[in-house]
Parts: C-alpha cells; sequence; structure tokens
C-alpha cells in the first residue's frame, strides 16, 4: 500500500474513483462469470481461456488495489481554492508557447497518478511540470525533454 502523499486535482480523484467503482462494479463480475464458464470446460490445466482469465483477475485485483491505496492517502486540492497569484502551481491552467515547435500549447499542472499528455494533463513531477512551478506569464522556460532540451514561454496562468 502506498503510505506517500498522493496529490490529486478534484477532477482526477473522481476519474480514479470512477475507474475504481467500473472495476468492481463491472470489471470483477464480467471476470468472475468468465473464470467459472471457463472451469465448466473441465481440465484446468490446459485451459486457455482459464489461463487468460485468471491473469485478468489478477491484473484487475492489482489496480483496484492500488486505487484503493492510492486514495486512502490522497491529498486532493481543489484548483478554485488556489489563490490567483499570476505564478505557475500545482492544478494551474498554463499557455505556453513552443518556441521550438513555433506552436502554442495548454496544459494543467496535476499530480503524478492523473498525468494524461492526450489530454493536457501533465504531472507536477514531469521535467516541464518541475520547470513550471512558480513561473508566471511572460517567464521562459528551458528543460530537458526525452526528445532534447525545449524551450517554451509561458503565455497564461489561469486557476479554476
Amino acid at each position: 500500500m502506498n503510505t506517500e502523499r498522493t496529490i490529486l486535482t478534484r477532477a482526477g480523484a473522481e476519474r480514479l474513483r470512477a475507474e475504481l467503482k467500473t472495476l468492481k462494479s463491472v470489471d470483477r463480475p464480467r471476470i468472475i462469470s468468465a473464470i467459472a464458464e471457463a472451469r465448466s470446460h473441465g481440465d484446468l490445466t490446459e485451459n486457455a481461456e482459464y489461463a487468460a482469465a485468471k491473469e485478468q483477475q489478477g491484473f484487475i485485483e492489482g489496480r483496484i488495489a492500488e486505487l484503493e491505496g492510492n486514495l486512502a492517502v490522497a491529498e486532493i486540492i481543489d484548483s478554485k481554492d488556489i489563490a490567483a497569484t499570476g505564478k505557475v502551481v500545482f492544478g494551474a491552467h498554463v499557455k505556453l508557447y513552443d518556441i521550438d515547435q513555433d506552436v502554442v500549447v495548454s496544459y494543467q499542472l496535476v499530480g503524478n497518478l492523473e498525468a494524461d499528455l492526450d489530454r493536457g494533463l501533465i504531472s507536477i513531477g514531469s521535467p516541464i511540470g518541475k520547470a513550471l512551478l512558480g513561473k508566471a506569464e511572460g517567464d521562459e522556460i528551458v528543460f530537458a525533454a526525452p526528445g532534447g532540451k525545449r524551450t517554451y514561454e509561458v503565455l497564461e496562468v489561469r486557476y479554476g
């Protein structure tokens, strides 16, 4: 069980709770039925359906335990409660100008568990997240990314 403090936005915590509910109320019963069906086919030593269902059950149970552990120690921070100081902090929405790619991108700084680049959610523990913390509009950040050094200018910082 995770005993470290886990920081989550309110929306991130709700997404994790929804995933946990689905795992418990939909996925777990479905896999229990699949295991029962596979058992009814007889010899389990050469039953690929049974082995696959048991493997999936292990994954589901592991994910349930992980989510329960993380949610139990989570500190939920509502970005609406953040004082508007103009600085990039946890939960802030930032609009950045990617100097290297000549494009504008938008992100929200979130906890490690809820980071999802495809949804514009970047972890405060990521290289870009660390570089952004404490910055304000007009500041330039440079950080090492997996593809090499990147440079951004902070265009806008919003909260809530």
